[in-house]
């Protein structure tokens, strides 16, 4: 879990987005075990496990990236100490928590969250949160769960402040939309036209509509980004004395209590991505600020008994090489800025998530940036870098998210009803350090072949006969990196959690040896082979009503 921001900091954010918190059931850090294994393919893991660390060399060489003697990159051959079995375990498990919930409505719950660092420390942030709907609501029974995961950039700080803040700040223009219909946009003609000649119809709950939910969803992202980017503006106009006015002169406030709190989330950046289960009205929600993916796998059984899972990718990658985000910056800026906007995929050659929170070098005015570095950054020794050579017309990043709605089935939304016979769906929320390793195909398969009990080592060539899949919504790649593709090597099914079998499977799965290696490098060498990775999954199944219950198990301590 981040960690606490001071509460000065946490007051102003309160107070733009408001003092009443919706009331919420305590989150439960509880670990859930999966389906019994039924199957088993390949070695037993601790079998190979075991033989191979005992003869394992303990040392080994790479090519790494650092500064020569006149200032430049150059290569040089580094060794490194390899981990040990236990160690690597370590890293792949230790953050990893489970959970399970079988809620009154008869919906079971499963998730799981994982991290894996290359950053030190991790740049990677994730929440989750239940808010259970008060009986005074319209809408009540039910349930609104929260889950989300932060891909910081530059920093950590203003990751860890989203982890705290953002669903909070979400929750609350919700509960806005259900207790105050003048927070809703106004009804269009036709609404009005609608209500005259038939005044005595149901209202329906204004929660209810997914147009005006994904308003209020985007709405409490952008008016988080726009607190973050005002607190130190606010903080200067507070510190200045009448003399400061008079001469111009801006105040040295390095050691103003919140300085460097305020300044660190507005300068370092994060993407967001969160999910928004509604249980009254059967909706999902996904709100994407940036390029990390959401994607879910919806279980179809076929007539011939066998079977399949469909891929459904529900966010795109906001990046300048998606061909909609390119045409939107363009579009945002003069004619003149159109050849470098984007360069290489990257807004202005650097920042490569085209929607952000935080990043205010890319946000603020030149002379705003000039004026808060020379207030709070100079005197601390660590003065922001100057904005891009080809900055002019800011801001060129935005935080407010591209919402996508879905019923929880994950039925396409034109129509269709939930078929009568139960089943399995999934939903897997990461940052971009898994998608670099791994296709959408393949984080299916690996869940599919996960949830049916596979267990060892498994061909990777075999596991799309073992957990076939078919394609649906396949959303945008706008990473230049192609990811996965390879036929060759093995996956391993040797984690009782999902997030940490998928984790585990991007950085080697079952080759020992290079999922030893990779997880050696130490930071910063690391990044130049792997990022920060979160990854949630969350699985839910409907009609188990009478198993309405909470199951607990051991919690691993949350990162």
């Amino acid at each position: 879990m981040a960690s606490t921001p001071p509460n000065l900091i946490r007051g102003l954010l309160r107070a733009c987005l408001g003092a009443r918190y919706l009331a919420h059931t305590s989150m439960l850090r509880r670990a859930w075990k999966p389906v019994v294994a039924t199957v088993v393919v390949g070695t037993p893991a601790y079998i190979y496990y075991s033989k191979y660390y005992a003869s394992a060399p303990p040392t080994f060489d790479l090519p790494v990236r650092v500064k020569g003697p006149t200032g430049k990159s150059e290569m040089v051959s580094r060794t490194f100490s390899l981990l040990s079995g236990k160690e690597v375990e370590d890293r792949i498990r230790g953050n990893a928590t489970s959970e399970t919930q079988a809620r009154p409505d008869g919906i079971t719950w499963k998730y799981t969250t994982a991290s894996l660092a290359s950053n030190d420390p991790i740049e990677d942030a994730n929440a989750t949160q239940i808010v259970q709907r008060d009986a005074s609501d319209p809408s009540y029974p039910g349930d609104y769960l929260f889950f989300a995961v932060m891909d910081g950039h530059g920093g950590y700080e203003t990751s860890r402040l989203l982890s705290r803040i953002l669903i909070q700040g979400v929750a609350l223009e919700l509960s806005a939309l259900v207790k105050d219909p003048k927070a809703a946009a106004q009804p269009g003609l036709l609404s009005r036209v609608t209500s005259l000649l038939w005044p005595t119809s149901p209202r329906a709950p204004l929660d209810a509509d997914p147009a005006r939910v994904s308003q209020a969803i985007e709405q409490a992202f952008t008016k988080l980004d726009t607190e973050l980017l005002s607190t130190p503006l606010r903080v200067l106009a507070n510190s200045m004395s009448q003399e400061n006015w008079k001469t111009k002169s801006i105040p040295d406030l390095s050691q103003h209590p919140l300085g460097l709190t305020s300044m660190l989330p507005a300068i370092s950046g994060s993407c967001a991505l969160l999910a928004v289960f509604d249980t009254s009205h059967r909706d999902l929600y996904v709100a994407c600020t940036g390029d990390s993916r959401a994607i879910a796998g919806v279980w179809e059984p076929s007539s011939d008994g066998q079977g399949q899972w469909r891929v459904e990718v529900l966010t795109e990658d906001q990046t300048g090489r998606n061909p909609s985000e390119l045409a939107r910056i363009r579009s945002e800026h003069p004619k003149d800025e159109e050849d470098y906007v984007i360069r290489e995929g990257r807004v202005l050659g650097g920042l490569e998530p085209t929607r952000a929170f935080g990043d205010a070098r890319y946000k603020w005015p030149r002379a705003v940036q000039e004026t808060l570095n020379e207030a709070f950054m100079m005197g601390n020794g660590t003065p922001m870098r100057p904005p891009p050579s080809l900055f002019k017309t800011p801001p060129y990043v935005t935080a407010r998210p591209v919402v996508t709605h879905r019923k929880m089935s994950l039925l396409p939304t034109a129509g269709g009803s939930e078929p009568s016979e139960r089943r399995h769906r999934f939903l897997v929320l990461a940052t971009d350090g898994l998608w670099d390793q791994l296709s959408n195909d393949e984080v299916v398969g690996l869940v599919g072949g996960h949830l049916a009990g596979l267990k060892g080592t498994i061909p990777k060539s075999e596991l799309p006969d073992l957990v076939p899949t078919s394609s649906g919504a396949q959303g945008v790649n706008g990473k230049k990196k192609a990811s996965g593709g390879s036929k060759e090597g093995s996956w391993a099914f040797a984690d009782d959690n999902l997030s940490a079998h998928l984790i585990r499977n991007a950085f080697g799965g079952g080759d020992q040896i290079a999922l030893r290696r990779l997880l050696s490098i130490p930071a910063p060498y690391s990044r130049r082979y792997r990022d920060d990775v979160t990854v949630t999954v969350v699985c839910w199944e409907e009609g188990k009503e009478r198993e309405a219950q909470i199951v607990t198990e051991k919690a691993r301590p949350k990162l």
